[in-house]
């Protein structure tokens, strides 16, 4: 069916149809995607996002430009709210013609006079168009028009002008018989009276459209037993837009920061998505060379966890459920969002308790008697890109992996410089660095220069391979636990775990041992500070605030949730 035939479908259907308002190309993707089978161009959303009032003051030329975008946006049929035709009977002609040319299905334009005011505004002291004029411009539309689907909605302003019910009734017929295809019986009560008593009166001479935006806590069944053909929902789009975008509006010129938001609005990807940038990756790879390597993430997730026996009964730490989902889904749907979809999670115990959509399920067999070295070597040798080598029981606002990856150097850590990470009960990984962190070493160079237990100390002694001399000063950070390796790192990583399992001590070897081994082979490993903004689960407290945490990150307007929210 052509768009045109789909709107004339849902005019003259049996049950109620319903049209959702949008005024570009994204809302009307959005639209469609939510399950609506029409649209309604508002005129008073169109002017809107337009930055005008609705009178008239965006020319009938930019309705139809906005237009062709929706149309080519979405494959649903739209009715245009064309106001009054935009001038006398030649204008409607015209306006009718070029609305077929952008495969627009149908026009509604109302009893005033050109320019239009919105009815809503003192709409009882707005003059109304005469009968038999307004009745010549709709037979002029039904003329002109080529397509014999294309709809010409009538709609009528009596009731909101104060005129009352009769002559409603009394122009509504002059339309019909004029040649419009349906009726919009409009009203600015509250309460759908006049709507029910218009409906009742027509008795279905032709099909009604009508708006409840005043109406709106009618419940639905009152319309279908009406005899209503179609509700339009006519603004609630833009209304939404606008009340979202005031309030990070607000809250980024208070905070002057996008910290606060960013992990509460929809990730660009999603907007990338709305715009079909998939369709223009298909056709990049198709008419374009490639475009770089892909990456890849591995999670280190054996454990059961120490402090938290009490409810890993059943399963392992990082099925957790955190805010309303797994602690892992929390981490898979982090990467991603910054498109690393190839994601090898290391499992142990209760691994089969670990829910796999999405991602790549490998096990530890030995995770009772074994360490994290022993874990990252049972998935590291399948590697063969960019990666990012994560524990499994971590948070952190999407910043943070954002410039991980974005680190050009071979090995990158994230270490945390706020005291709270100092101070926290659980530290462990005490990360020595070349410089401390004074907020303000944009395009400085940072090294990691040793990592140490709490046990350890700033003085500890290991075997010279694993630990290079601790720094005469205290500690700098935290290291957090994510780590960046670029695919030339790997290579070396790789040769530096293999000759590692040839130790007697293999077993028993973590990561910041590792780190503290690529170190002494002379390897540089860049340091990417953050204060706060994450947080680890190694106990039961660590898990409520993991809670607080992760429900700070949605929705709009809910505040700082955990000790770890920055500054």
């Amino acid at each position: 069916m052509t768009r045109s035939a789909k709107l004339r479908a849902m005019l003259l259907s049996d049950r109620l149809e319903f049209l959702m308002e949008a005024h570009n190309g994204l809302s009307a993707r959005i639209v469609r995607e939510a399950g609506f089978r029409g649209i309604w161009a508002s005129g008073l959303a169109i002017s809107a996002q337009f930055g005008v009032r609705d009178n008239n003051e965006a020319s009938w030329t930019q309705v139809v430009e906005m237009l062709e975008f929706m149309a080519d946006a979405s494959d649903l049929p739209i009715l245009l709210d064309g106001d009054t035709g935009y001038g006398n009977f030649n204008n409607m002609r015209r306006l009718v013609r070029k609305l077929e040319q952008r495969g627009i299905a149908g026009v509604c334009i109302e009893d005033k006079q050109f320019p239009k005011t919105n009815s809503f505004l003192n709409g009882e002291r707005q003059p109304l168009a005469d009968i038999g004029e307004f009745a010549g411009k709709i037979a002029a539309g039904k003329d002109t028009q080529g397509d014999p689907s294309f709809s010409i909605v009538a709609r009528v302003e009596a009731l909101i002008a104060g005129w009352g019910m009769d002559e409603a009734l009394r122009r509504a017929e002059a339309y019909r018989r004029a040649g419009a295809d349906a009726i919009l019986i409009h009203s600015k009560l509250s309460k759908p009276d006049e709507i029910v008593t218009f409906a009742r009166e027509w008795a279905g001479r032709s099909p009604i459209v009508i708006v409840p935006t005043r109406y709106y806590s009618t419940p639905t069944e009152v319309f279908r037993a009406a005899g209503i053909s179609v509700v339009i929902w006519a603004n609630h789009i833009l209304r939404a837009a606008a009340s979202a975008m005031q309030s990070v509006a607000r809250e980024i010129h208070g905070s002057e920061t996008l910290v606060n938001v960013e992990d509460r609005i929809v990730p660009v990807a999603e907007i990338f998505r709305l715009q079909d940038a998939d369709e223009y990756s298909v056709a990049e790879r198709l008419y374009l060379a490639s475009s770089g390597p892909a990456r890849a993430a591995i999670v280190l997730a054996a454990t059961r966890g120490r402090g938290l026996e009490a409810v890993t009964v059943d399963r392992p730490k990082v099925m957790l459920p955190i805010a309303g989902k797994p602690l892992l889904r929390w981490l898979v749907d982090s990467f991603k969002k910054e498109s690393i979809n190839d994601i090898t999670v290391v499992g142990g115990y209760r691994a089969d308790a670990i829910d796999t959509a999405g991602i790549k399920l490998v096990v530890n067999e030995r995770y009772a008697e074994t360490g994290e070295l022993a874990s990252l070597a049972c998935a590291i040798d399948a590697l063969d890109s960019d990666a990012v080598i994560s524990y499994g029981d971590l948070l952190f606002r999407s910043y943070v992996l954002r410039d991980l990856v974005e680190s050009q150097a071979d090995f990158t850590v994230v270490v945390d410089s706020s005291a709270t990470a100092a101070s926290n009960r659980t530290v462990r990984d005490f990360a020595y660095c070349s410089r401390s962190d004074d907020r303000g070493l944009f395009g400085t160079q940072v090294l990691l220069q040793k990592i140490c237990s709490a046990a350890e100390g700033r003085h500890a002694s290991a075997p010279a391979m694993l630990a290079p001399p601790a720094p005469a000063e205290a500690a700098q950070g935290r290291w957090i636990g994510l780590l960046n390796v670029s695919r030339a790192g790997l290579a070396r990583l790789k040769g530096l775990l293999g000759e590692l399992r040839a130790r007697a001590d293999f077993d028993t070897l973590d990561v910041p041992q590792l780190l503290n081994a690529l170190i002494a082979s002379g390897s540089r490993i860049e340091v990417l500070y953050v204060h706060g903004h994450w947080r680890g689960v190694n106990d039961l407290e660590d898990f409520r605030r993991a809670t607080d945490f992760a429900h700070a990150q949605t929705p709009l307007g809910g505040g700082p949730g955990a000790d770890e929210t920055g500054d």
